[in-house]
């Protein structure tokens, strides 16, 4: 099969996914965008023309703390959630074969479930007179007058519980292909385990690492209904301003300029993945101390 040919043939495989990303994510994504630009009518619709007052508006005093909000809730849930998700994946993989198929299977069984029930399953459990209020008043770990809900850190936890499969997942699908034998000959060679883990495994599964980090990362950018449940007004993200400003304002070119800074921003980790997601980290190390 010549050049040519094969590449004809890579080409009709990949059009149709191509002109479907093309048509539900890029065309939209550029029409949002264009309506950043045009001027809001009075009656909730688009204006004529074009115009740089909507992004002049976005100097809202809120909108800093706001946006730092978002950043940092979101960096935080993806943190917590891969520290979480490597000691999961690597006990999977070490784990018999026979075992880690229930183990998979408890990882994505809370999807079995209405994703708004799970959410409001929390805000009945951490109620004033919910189950675990009621725990730690019994253990003096609160007060009877503190309040467990309309809290950043209540919305980080339920951020938390709803994104962890997503990091465990690549994680254990990288743990699973790599070659535990690495870890042994390091600490056959003198490596304590700790380091041997650190050094060579944490390496070893960077891609997984990698994709953990963007699949929780992306969707907790733009989280709305788990802050619009689970927190009040001094837990905002952007996404519930962007639902303010489309649903209660009707002002779409707001919306869509919000929108289009969000969008930025989720773009930003896909942009760099592939700066990250080189070679693994043993054969880097490998070529680094060849080369030297």
């Amino acid at each position: 099969m010549t050049k040519r040919l094969r590449a004809l043939r890579e080409l009709l495989l990949t059009a149709p996914s191509f002109g479907w990303l093309v048509a539900l994510f890029v065309v939209p994504t550029l029409v949002v965008f264009a309506i950043a630009f045009k001027p809001a009518d009075v009656l909730g619709g688009i204006g004529p023309g074009w115009t740089l007052e909507t992004w002049r508006h976005l100097g809202n005093p809120n909108y800093p703390a706001i946006i730092w909000r978002t950043l940092w809730l979101s960096a935080a849930t993806t943190a917590i959630s891969v520290l979480l998700a490597v000691p999961a994946g690597y006990y999977m993989a070490r784990a018999p074969q026979r075992w880690r198929q229930p183990l998979m299977l408890l990882v994505v069984v809370p999807f079995w479930t209405s994703f708004l029930v799970r959410v409001f399953a929390w805000k009945t459990l951490l109620h004033p007179d919910g189950m675990v209020k009621r725990l730690l008043v019994a253990a003096r770990l609160v007060g009877e007058d503190t309040s467990l809900l309309y809290q950043p850190e209540t919305v980080l936890l339920v951020l938390v519980y709803t994104y962890l499969p997503f990091a465990i997942l690549p994680v254990y699908a990288a743990a699973e292909k790599f070659d535990f034998s690495l870890m042994e000959a390091a600490e056959d060679l003198g490596a304590p385990r700790f380091q041997a883990f650190v050094s060579v495994f944490l390496p070893g599964i960077r891609r997984g690492l990698l994709t953990a980090v963007a699949m929780v990362l992306i969707p907790a950018l733009g989280s709305y209904v788990i802050p619009e449940i689970m927190g009040g007004t001094n837990s905002e993200m952007i996404g519930n301003k962007i639902a303010q400003r489309t649903f209660v304002d009707r002002n779409l070119p707001h919306a869509s300029a919000l929108a289009t800074l969000l969008t930025l921003a989720v773009l930003l980790p896909l942009v760099l993945y592939p700066l990250f997601a080189g070679p693994s980290g043993i054969r880097a190390t490998v070529a680094k101390r060849e080369g030297s």
